[in-house]
C-alpha cells in the first residue's frame, strides 16, 4: 500500500468501528508504528505530545483490534476499521465526541423512530400504525403473519416488484410488532450477536 506521510513523518488515521462504522476517533501513526499495528493486530499511534509510539490500551486495557487498513484516494489518510474493547475516548467514552457506538440501521431507524412516535401521538384517525396498535398485540401480531404468507407467496412466482413490495410490508409490520412486544432492531442485533460464532 501507497502511503503519503506528511513533511513530520505521520498521516491522520480514522478509526472506524468495523461493525457499527461508527468514527472512534481520529490519530496520527508514523512508518513505525503503522508496521506495529500490522503486526501486533492492535492499533497503534505516534503520540504527538509523548513523541513516542502508543499502543491504544496499553494501559487501559481498551485495545482497538485490527480489522482491515485502507487509504484514501490521495494515500495522506488512512481509514482504519477496528472491533474496539471498552471505551475509546480517555475520558470513558465510546468515541472522541461523546457519543455512543450503537448500531444504526439507516432508514429502518427512521421507521422506527417514526413508529414510536405514531404509537406515543395514539391519533387512530390518522396514523395507520396508531390505529392497528389501538386494537393491541394480537391484530399486529395476526398482520405480521399475513404479511408473511403473501410474502412467500410472491417468492414463488416470478414477479420480482410484487415480493419486494409484499416483503417491505412484512418488513414495516416486523418493526410495529417488535416495539409491541418491547424491542427493537438492537435487541435482535444484539440476539443474533450472540449466536454468531
Amino acid at each position: 500500500m501507497t502511503i503519503k506521510y506528511d513533511s513530520n513523518g505521520l498521516i491522520p488515521a480514522i478509526i472506524q468501528d468495523a461493525t457499527t462504522k461508527n468514527v472512534l476517533m481520529l490519530g496520527y501513526m508514523n512508518e513505525a508504528a503503522y508496521n506495529k499495528t500490522l503486526e501486533n493486530k492492535q492499533v497503534t499511534f505516534f503520540s504527538r505530545s509523548k513523541q513516542r509510539l502508543w499502543t491504544k490500551g496499553e494501559e487501559s486495557g481498551n485495545f482497538l483490534n485490527l480489522v482491515h487498513i485502507k487509504n484514501d484516494c490521495d494515500n495522506d489518510t488512512l481509514l482504519i476499521q477496528v472491533n474496539p474493547v471498552g471505551p475509546t475516548c480517555h475520558k470513558g467514552t465510546d468515541n472522541c465526541w461523546g457519543e455512543e457506538n450503537s448500531s444504526n440501521f439507516g432508514f429502518f431507524s427512521t421507521l422506527e423512530n417514526v413508529i414510536t412516535e405514531r404509537i406515543e401521538n395514539k391519533d387512530t384517525s390518522k396514523s395507520y400504525v396508531a390505529s392497528l396498535f389501538s386494537k393491541g398485540i394480537n391484530k399486529v401480531a395476526q398482520k405480521v403473519g399475513e404479511e408473511a404468507v403473501e410474502t412467500v407467496i410472491e417468492a414463488m412466482d416470478n414477479n420480482d416488484e410484487l415480493f419486494l413490495y409484499e416483503a417491505s410490508d412484512l418488513m414495516f409490520h416486523y418493526l410495529m410488532l417488535l416495539q409491541a412486544k418491547g424491542f427493537t432492531l438492537k435487541d435482535i442485533e444484539r440476539e443474533l450477536k450472540g449466536r454468531h460464532r
